[in-house]
């Protein structure tokens, strides 16, 4: 079986804990890296995901509002904790295993969404967000025989012009303006990062991972965004087996706006 990463924005993970479990139960990834917990540490669901064989627990979270954490079932070491922008919000959580003979990093993101307005001088969670994505550039992709990098998350940016609906209506919409996709993609390369989405995906080819809940119907409308990502150190882009959009976690029961994605590698 190859090595897996899944990664979803959950929108709260005790109000969706029902949909993690049936994420785990029928695809079973090797670790889950999760977004928007909306929930404070001592307050995680942590017995819920040791029943299902995730023993291995890091969080980062927070009262009510974002947070991330990473569950495995192989042992984890949490090395980071980072604090961006000097606001002391949970978005983000590195996490340290072995995989493939590899020390293997991996960061979990929640980016800022950055408000309705793509105003940094009056919208100051625009600002934040811009901010935020050029701090992201400390976040190098490190990599050697013996370590490798992987960094995933809802980074609320998409990109590319195939990562949304309709690339001309959503220039002037905040995830899709220039002055974030450009900064975003200087950043990953500046990283060292590889697009695993689109490692193996024409630039041509639509990919969302997000549908809004203002959609009457999501799925017939279909404009998504690809607003959450995998990426990883060059050293892994070979041994990449495929990436997994769970579309039909869209349409679950109270379901998030986000949807799954899982990498899968050729490392165990």
């Amino acid at each position: 079986m190859p090595f897996s990463i899944a990664t979803w924005n959950i929108n709260s993970v005790r109000l969706r804990m029902p949909l993690v479990e049936r994420l785990l139960l029928e695809k079973a990834p090797d670790v889950l890296c999760l977004q928007e917990t909306k929930c404070p540490d001592d307050q995680f669901p942590s017995a819920a995901f040791r029943k299902l064989g995730y023993e291995h627990i890091a969080i980062h979270g927070q009262k009510g509002y974002h947070g991330v954490a990473t569950v495995a079932r192989r042992p984890i070491e949490i090395v980071e904790k980072r604090r961006f922008c000097e606001i002391d919000d949970s978005r983000h959580l590195s996490v340290r295993f072995s995989a493939g003979g590899k020390q293997v990093t991996l960061h979990n993101f929640y980016v800022p969404a950055g408000g309705d307005e793509p105003d940094p001088e009056i919208n100051p969670k625009f600002r934040h967000k811009l901010d935020f994505v050029a701090e992201m550039n400390e976040v190098r992709a490190e990599q050697d025989d013996a370590s490798a990098s992987v960094l995933v998350g809802d980074l609320n940016i998409a990109p590319l012009e195939h990562d949304v609906w309709s690339h001309k209506q959503l220039l002037n919409v905040v995830s899709h303006t220039p002055v974030e996709t450009e900064n975003f993609e200087a950043m990953r390369k500046a990283g060292d990062w590889v697009d695993l989405m689109r490692f193996n995906v024409p630039d041509e080819q639509k990919i969302y991972t997000w549908w809004s809940y203002r959609a009457k119907d999501w799925e017939l409308s279909d404009r998504g965004r690809r607003l959450d990502h995998v990426w990883s150190s060059a050293n892994l882009a070979p041994v990449l087996t495929g990436i997994e959009i769970l579309r039909e976690a869209r349409g679950w029961e109270r379901p998030s706006d986000h949807v799954p994605v899982i990498a899968r590698f050729n490392l165990d």
